[in-house]
C-alpha cells in the first residue's frame, strides 16, 4: 500500500501592520461652492430669488402694470396692506375657515379609514363613496351648501370637509392596507384589537401615506377656500384672501391683487416647510421610514 503524498508546507508570511502615513489622502475638505450648494435651503432660496429677478424683467419689458406688475411693486403693495391691517385680518379670516374644515374633514375621513380596515361593510362604504364623490370638485357643492345652510361659515366648512375628507380617507386606507402581514400578527399576538389595535400598530406603519393623505387634502382645501371666497366671499364674514383679491381686482389694484396671490403662496410654503416637513422629520424619517 503506498503512502499518500505530504502536502507541502507553505511558509509563514508576516506582514507588519500598515500606517496610517503609508497610505494616500483618501479623504479632501469639501470647497466653499460644495458646501453651500450641500443646503438644501440655500438652493430653493437661490431658484426663488432667480425666478424673481425674470419677474421684474419680463414686467418691466412689457411695460404694462395692469396686466403684470413688477415684482418690486408686488412686494410693496404686500408691505403697505400689511402694515395697515388689511392682509393680517383677511389672512386671519381664511386661516380661521380652514381650520374648522380641515380638523372636521380630518375626524370624518380617519373615522371612515378606520370602518373600511375593520369591517367589510366600511371598507365597501369607503369605496363607493370616494368612486362617487372624489371626483366632484368641492366648489360645485358651494351653491347646494348655500341653500342648506345659508350664508356664513358653515356653507364654506361644509365645501372644505369635502375637499379634504376623500383623499385623506383613500391615502389613509391605502397606508392601512400596506402594512405587513408581520406587523399585524405582531399586534394580534399582543392582544390587541379595536382603537389600541388602529393607534399602536396601524397609524405608525401606515404614517408616510396618512402624511402624504394629510399634505393633498392641505392643498385641496386651501386653493377650495380661495376658489369659494373669490366667488362667494361675502358669505364669509368680512371675507378672506379670495375676497381681498376680488375686491382689488375691481378697482384695478392690480399689485394689490398679486400680493394676495403672493400671500397665498408664501402661506402654503410655510405650511409645507414648517410643519409638514417637521412632522416627517420627528417621524417618519427618525423612524428609517423615509429618506
Amino acid at each position: 500500500m503506498r503512502d499518500k503524498p505530504t502536502p507541502p508546507v507553505r511558509a509563514e508570511i508576516v506582514r507588519s501592520q500598515a500606517q496610517e502615513q503609508d497610505f494616500g489622502v483618501i479623504t479632501q475638505p469639501l470647497s466653499w461652492m460644495d458646501r453651500l450648494t450641500a443646503q438644501g435651503w440655500l438652493r430653493k432660496t437661490f431658484l426663488l430669488a432667480l425666478l424673481a429677478l425674470v419677474w421684474e424683467w419680463y414686467a418691466r419689458s412689457l411695460g404694462n402694470p395692469l396686466v403684470l406688475p413688477t415684482f418690486s411693486e408686488t412686494v410693496a403693495s404686500l408691505v403697505e396692506h400689511t402694515r395697515n391691517g388689511d392682509m393680517v385680518s383677511k389672512t386671519a379670516v381664511s386661516m380661521g375657515v380652514l381650520l374648522k374644515g380641515y380638523v372636521i374633514g380630518l375626524v370624518l375621513a380617519l373615522i371612515l379609514s378606520v370602518l373600511a380596515i375593520t369591517t367589510r361593510l366600511g371598507e365597501d362604504l369607503l369605496e363607493s363613496l370616494t368612486a362617487m364623490l372624489n371626483p366632484l370638485p368641492a366648489i360645485a357643492l358651494l351653491p347646494l351648501a348655500l341653500i342648506w345652510l345659508g350664508l356664513g361659515d358653515p356653507s364654506i366648512v361644509f365645501v372644505l370637509v369635502h375637499s379634504v375628507m376623500w383623499p385623506v380617507a383613500l391615502n389613509t386606507h391605502s397606508g392601512f392596507k400596506a402594512v405587513s402581514p408581520t406587523l399585524r400578527m405582531v399586534g394580534r399576538n399582543y392582544g390587541l384589537s379595536g382603537p389600541n389595535y388602529v393607534v399602536k400598530i396601524l397609524v405608525p406603519a401606515a404614517l408616510p401615506s396618512i402624511l402624504s393623505g394629510l399634505k393633498v387634502g392641505w392643498a385641496f382645501a386651501w386653493r377650495t377656500l380661495i376658489a369659494a371666497e373669490l366667488v362667494f366671499g361675502t358669505t364669509s364674514k368680512s371675507g378672506g384672501l379670495g375676497w381681498f383679491i376680488y375686491e382689488n381686482k375691481n378697482i384695478l389694484d392690480i399689485p394689490a391683487v398679486f400680493a394676495g396671490l403672493f400671500t397665498v403662496i408664501l402661506i402654503g410654503l410655510l405650511v409645507e416647510s414648517i410643519i409638514f416637513r417637521n412632522l416627517e422629520r420627528v417621524t417618519v424619517k427618525k423612524w428609517g421610514m423615509q429618506h
